[in-house]
């Protein structure tokens, strides 16, 4: 405290203070904005990270599909540090000027490019019975690396957006990529051919059916022992087809 009152002018010193959000209000704290240059990183929401992706590859001289950044933000997360860590190994091992997509994901970072959430969503939107099967299989037999929360969350979020768009459908296409946070024209095609599959009365069941899964992944909902994670994708997957 007594070096933060009166620092030396010569000196460079950084404190950081991880996790969460600094009380200010300190002693301390009121020494630093005081006498000091404070910056606040806020957490990013999650539907910044893609954003943030194509950002980060673009200094480190790569671009990237908005697909392929959106499959690296779904299976990441929001913890940059950790998402980094990826983005350069992408760096290391891909020549500058290399556009990255799902076959170079799949390559450096080990996200499957035919076994992944969004083939899943997009097989559900076309109701693509086989194709459908074939991804919940595989991610019933590897649910470590594609755990039900993650699916739950990705595809609610999936069929809330497919009911919005069936209300702002007539809206300038540049406000409906806003209601819907989409980042381009490329995601609001699929979600209108979703659409077309799924009208608001099936999208509503679907996002119904969400909760309801959410619960009994949780434990709730089942008068038995309950079902395996993977037993309860298929049934998910299952019901929202049929």
């Amino acid at each position: 405290l007594t070096y933060v009152e009166r620092p030396m002018e010569s000196t460079l010193l950084v404190i950081c203070h991880k996790h969460k959000r600094y009380n200010f209000n300190s002693k301390f704290g009121k020494a630093l904005k005081k006498n000091a240059l404070v910056f606040e990183s806020k957490p990013l929401y999650d539907n910044q990270v893609p954003a943030w992706i194509s950002a980060y590859l673009k200094s480190k001289k790569l671009k990237i599909t908005p697909r392929a950044s959106e499959l690296i933000a779904e299976y990441l997360g929001a913890d940059l540090s950790k998402v980094a860590n990826e983005l350069d190994k992408l760096a290391i091992n891909l020549p500058p000027g290399t556009e990255v997509n799902d076959q170079h994901i799949e390559a450096n970072i080990g996200i499957s490019k035919d076994y992944n959430i969004f083939e899943l969503q997009r097989a559900l939107g076309q109701r693509d019975v086989l194709k459908a099967n074939r991804i919940i299989n595989y991610f019933a037999a590897n649910p470590r690396k594609n755990p039900m929360p993650v699916l739950i969350g990705a595809l609610y979020s999936y069929f809330s957006k497919v009911y919005m768009y069936h209300a702002a459908k007539n809206l300038p296409e540049k406000e409906l990529l806003t209601t819907l946070q989409l980042r381009s024209n490329y995601f609001l095609k699929e979600y209108r051919a979703t659409a077309r599959n799924f009208p608001p009365a099936q999208a509503e069941k679907a996002i119904t059916l969400l909760k309801e899964y959410d619960l009994k992944s949780k434990g709730v909902g089942y008068n038995n022992t309950g079902k395996p994670e993977g037993e309860l994708m298929k049934e998910l997957v299952w019901r929202l087809l049929h």
